[in-house]
């Protein structure tokens, strides 16, 4: 019979201990909460919270004898191509080919297919998978309340290519992410504020010798004081957390600042893609010539 209860009562972070130490090997999956319109009484007798019914999936994370496998979230491209772009293997337009030719196959093949043209080696693709896999995890150990089920009698389904990986390594890790994202969360309430660049950030991007990392130059492209921080999220196909941190780096270089948009229109609906939403007008940069550069830049990402 599969564990059940919410995170409310049982946090991530104690269930990855509970399947680090049992040696435990099913799936955990986490799902919508949807309020019920009941109350729960808490172990203490006295604490009341509100009853929440599982709904739709929204993460499920693979265990074998307490190790980590692979883990998938809604609305996260977990494909290997989409991976391997996001770690920054794979430019936009490698990407693009790459889907078209490799539609009919598994990840595993294509993976033999990439690394026999020679387009990423097979450290790029265990490093970009690892990283993919303990990204959402340490995602999944701040949310506080979603209900939740473990089944050990669940395999992961046999075309996904899996990094074992330490669960006791990623709990520390997690836990020390959750403590810098509470300052993060507090120097960086509202994402719905747009950023634009400082005055001087054009000396700033002439400098042959700065140092971005791939996230940072995507999310560059976006700076624009008609895009809020959550679209560009959005369209960099990033979490909060991902996009505080990235927003809190290029803050502290003095690339850009906060600023309020005009109007922030709404990036809840589900028909219309990144790309629609945020039909990116990549201006705002001190003089062309910089802005230039920078797309330059960001395509060979």
């Amino acid at each position: 019979m599969p564990l059940k209860g919410t995170l409310r009562v049982f946090s991530t972070t104690q269930l990855l201990n509970l399947i680090n130490l049992a040696k435990k090997t099913g799936v955990l999956r986490i799902y919508e909460g949807i309020p019920s319109g009941k109350q729960l009484t808490l172990g203490d007798g006295e604490t009341q919270i509100p009853e929440l019914l599982p709904g739709e999936q929204r993460a499920e994370v693979f265990f074998k004898e307490g190790k980590l496998l692979y883990a998938s979230m809604k609305d996260r491209s977990g494909d290997l191509t989409s991976v391997l772009q996001k770690a920054g293997k794979l430019n936009v337009e490698q990407a693009r080919q790459i889907r078209e030719r490799g539609k009919s196959h598994s990840d595993k093949a294509l993976a033999l297919m990439l690394i026999n043209a020679n387009y990423v080696t097979k450290q790029n693709i265990v490093q970009s998978i690892q990283k993919h896999t303990v990204d959402i995890v340490f995602d999944l150990m701040t949310w506080d309340k979603e209900p939740f089920e473990f089944d050990e009698h669940t395999s992961l389904p046999g075309d996904r290519i899996v990094v074992p990986i330490n669960l006791e390594n990623v709990i520390i890790e997690g836990t020390r992410r959750i403590v810098d994202l509470k300052k993060l969360e507090e120097e960086l309430p509202n994402l719905d504020f747009a950023l634009k660049f400082r005055e001087a950030a054009g000396d700033k991007f002439k400098d042959k010798d700065i140092q971005l990392s791939a996230a940072e130059w995507r999310v560059v492209g976006f700076v624009n004081p008609k895009n809020s921080i959550r679209q560009i999220a959005k369209a960099c196909n990033m979490t909060d957390s991902e996009i505080r941190r990235v927003v809190h780096a290029l803050l502290q270089a003095g690339l850009v600042e906060l600023v309020k948009p005009p109007s922030v229109r709404p990036v809840g609906n589900t028909k219309k893609t990144a790309a629609s939403t945020l039909r990116i007008q990549r201006e705002g940069a001190p003089n062309k010539q910089v802005v230039n550069r920078l797309i330059d830049k960001i395509k060979s990402i």
